[in-house]
């Protein structure tokens, strides 16, 4: 597949989205890009906002299995992975995959979860495989968790741990609609449920496809040198008591790639780093105590590091 092939089947991804999601073009162009990236997703804000609804919504337009994991307090690490039981005919353990097991993983509310039902996921999220009881079970291909969460200033919600959070490879706000988006929500929204109409636009092993092609792009070294030289910055910020990881660096640059296909382009530019650096990063950092107390959000650290670190020279 091309990269002209990629424009065509991703304009039709995001088009079977954005009928379902109204104004928020950029936040779908960031979940499109995260699936081509081979990444997964997570959806922060305050409830009714649509964060289920963009989950469903790039699920139903993909041909490929799909499961929902609604997340609560009771909910064991098993019911996402699978477990054994024992079969009385056979007299022998029987593996019964879990909700794990599907192309395109739907965690609902992932914070309300406890944090030995987060772990569960770990393994999943990093090497796309699910051991139990002593034994590895691959994972679909193409395989992508996307998670929505309510703030963890809300009752019943449990902070995820770092080790959870730099595996999504980016994050991502819905907010508040414009007046406008939410006028049109209330013709559309209110008769029936726009999900509904939603049909499969592409297949799984298009969407496989897809991925390869975006490894195709090009980033130069100057742009890898940017990457390196913003991620340090925020190693060295004395506002940051956790900067970025070398996973980071790397979801970074594979994120673009995605990116720069998604605007018809065969290379990377420092301004896709940067349009990237907030949802691709802030979400993994840890502000000081000091940061916090005078009300600075890593989202807003990243900003104002991103106008700080220089661009490539020969821009």
């Amino acid at each position: 597949m091309t990269l002209s092939d990629v424009a065509t089947v991703v304009g039709r991804i995001r088009g079977a989205v954005q009928g379902v999601i109204e104004g928020k073009g950029d936040v779908v162009k960031v979940a499109v890009a995260t699936l081509l990236a081979q990444g997964h997703l997570l959806i922060e804000d305050v409830p009714g906002v649509g964060k289920t609804m963009l989950a469903k919504a790039l699920a139903r337009s993909l041909d490929c299995s799909v499961s929902r994991i609604q997340f609560t307090p009771d909910l064991l690490p098993s019911d996402i992975t699978g477990v054994s039981v024992f079969d009385q005919e056979r007299r022998e353990f029987e593996f019964k995959p879990g909700a794990i097991f599907a192309n395109i993983v739907v965690g609902d509310e992932i914070n309300r979860a406890s944090p030995k039902t987060q772990s569960a996921l770990l393994e999943c999220m990093e090497e796309q495989q699910v051991t139990v009881d002593g034994r590895s079970w691959p994972l679909e291909t193409p395989f992508m968790v996307i998670a929505t969460q309510n703030p963890v200033e809300m009752d019943g919600t449990y902070p995820l741990p770092e080790a959870q959070r730099d595996r999504f490879m980016a994050q991502v706000s819905m907010g508040y609609p414009a007046a406008e988006a939410e006028l049109a929500m209330l013709d559309s929204h209110s008769a029936a449920s726009p999900l509904e109409e939603i049909s499969a636009v592409a297949d799984a092993s298009e969407v496989a496809a897809l991925t390869v092609a975006v490894r195709s792009v090009h980033v130069s070294p100057e742009v890898k040198r940017y990457v390196v030289d913003l991620v340090t910055a925020t190693r060295n910020s004395p506002e940051l008591r956790l900067g970025a990881s070398p996973r980071a660096s790397l979801q970074l640059v594979r994120m673009a790639r995605a990116w720069a296909a998604l605007d018809f382009r065969d290379f990377v530019l420092p301004d896709d780093i940067q349009a990237l650096a907030v949802p691709v990063l802030a979400h993994r950092l840890l502000p000081t105590a000091e940061a916090q107390m005078a009300r600075r959000t890593s989202d807003r650290i990243v900003s104002e590091l991103v106008a700080r670190v220089p661009l490539p020279a020969g821009r």
